[in-house]
């Protein structure tokens, strides 16, 4: 299916791109998402109307979010568990322990933006993590997980 891009999408194009997609990936995600739109004559010159107000709508949110990741980067957050003698925790620290831990202290981030390569965190210690923002911009993060004896 062709279709024609309303943001940047990575591994994809940039806004304004016309790309050809698997059909499935194009009902299902990228049009109910307002990612993307069919490629039609009457689609394509509505788009070329709008695309400097778009552009400018895409530059705003980029922006935005270049600032939240000045805000965020270099943060120390911390989280108590339970944990042995011997420094593993009973259970793990998962993207949405952290989620909540971020709302704590007042960001407001997706649990799906928190990169966890090594899955959840299941030792005390700290562990050095991104935060994907936008597909561009990126703040690290050091979530610091502190044993507390369990009984």
């Amino acid at each position: 299916m062709q279709i024609i891009l309303m943001e940047k999408v990575v591994n994809l194009g940039q806004l304004g791109d016309v790309v050809k997609v698997k059909n499935g990936y194009a009902r299902n995600f990228l049009i109910p998402q307002g990612k993307a739109k069919r490629a039609t004559q009457t689609a394509i010159a509505e788009f070329e109307a709008k695309r400097a107000e778009l552009e400018k709508t895409q530059a705003e949110i980029l922006a935005a979010a270049q600032a939240e990741a000045a805000k965020l980067d270099g943060l120390m957050v911390q989280i108590t568990q339970k944990a042995g003698v011997d420094g593993k925790l009973f259970g793990s620290v998962t993207n949405a322990d952290i989620e909540e831990a971020l709302k704590v202290l007042g960001f407001d981030i997706e649990r799906s933006m928190i990169r966890m390569p090594q899955g959840s965190l299941k030792q005390v210690g700290d562990h050095p993590l991104t935060i994907a923002l936008q597909s561009e911009v990126l703040a690290h993060i050091v979530v610091s997980v502190l044993g507390e004896e369990g009984s």
